[in-house]
C-alpha cells in the first residue's frame, strides 16, 4: 500500500515510517501539515494518508476538506489530544479514522483496514446519492418535457413520454438529455 505520512515531529515520523515499512508499505511522501497536502496527494497519488500530530489545526482540516472533495482517499488521523469539537470538524473534512491517544504500531494495520473499510463504504454512499440526484432531476426534466409535448403538440401524456423516448433514442442520449434539450428548444420559443 502507497502511504503517505504528514507529522510535524521528525522523529516520530521516522518510528511511523518504519512501522509501515516492516509491515509491507511503501511510503510515498513525508510531509509536514504546513506543507501543501493537496499537491503532495496529486503528486504521490498515495492510497492511504496517515497523519500524526498532537492537535490538528484548523488549516490542516481545511487542507483534508479539500482533498476529500477533489481527490478522495482513506485518511488516518493520530491525534495526542483532542475534543468533540475537533472530531466533528475532523470528520466532516473526510477523515475516515480518528484515533486519539497517538498511534500504536501494534495496532496500525487495523485501523488503516478499518479507515479503509469506511472509506469504501462512505465513497459507495456518495455514488448513490449523486445517482439518485441524477435520476430526480431526469424525473422531473422528463415531467416538464412531457408537459410542453402534451401543451403543444396536444398530446396525451403517453404519447409524449413516447415521442420523447423515440428522440433519446434518435440522438443515442439519455431521456433526461433529450428532455433538458427539449425544454431549452422550448424557452427559444
Amino acid at each position: 500500500m502507497r502511504v503517505m505520512l504528514v507529522d510535524d515531529d521528525y522523529g516520530r515520523m521516522a518510528l511511523l515510517r518504519q512501522a509501515l515499512l516492516s509491515g509491507g508499505n511503501e511510503v510515498v511522501a513525508q510531509l509536514s501539515p504546513a506543507d501543501d497536502l493537496l499537491h503532495a496527494v496529486s503528486q504521490c497519488q498515495p492510497d492511504v494518508i496517515l497523519i500524526e500530530v498532537d492537535s490538528p489545526s484548523r488549516d490542516t482540516l481545511e487542507s483534508l476538506g479539500q482533498i476529500n472533495r477533489d481527490r478522495p482517499r482513506p485518511i488516518v488521523l493520530f491525534a495526542s489530544q483532542s475534543d468533540a469539537d475537533t472530531a466533528r470538524r475532523a470528520m466532516r473534512a473526510g477523515v475516515s479514522a480518528y484515533v486519539v491517544d497517538g498511534m500504536s504500531s501494534s495496532r496500525l494495520k487495523s485501523v488503516i483496514d478499518v479507515a479503509i473499510a469506511r472509506f469504501d463504504e462512505h465513497q459507495a454512499l456518495r455514488k448513490e446519492l449523486a445517482e439518485t440526484k441524477t435520476r430526480l432531476a431526469d424525473r422531473r426534466d422528463v415531467d416538464r418535457a412531457k408537459g410542453v409535448l402534451m401543451q403543444r403538440r396536444k398530446l396525451t401524456e403517453t404519447e409524449a413520454y413516447e415521442l420523447l423516448r423515440k428522440m433519446a433514442m434518435d440522438r443515442n442520449v439519455k431521456i433526461g438529455d433529450a428532455a433538458r434539450s427539449l425544454l431549452a428548444a422550448a424557452e427559444l420559443l
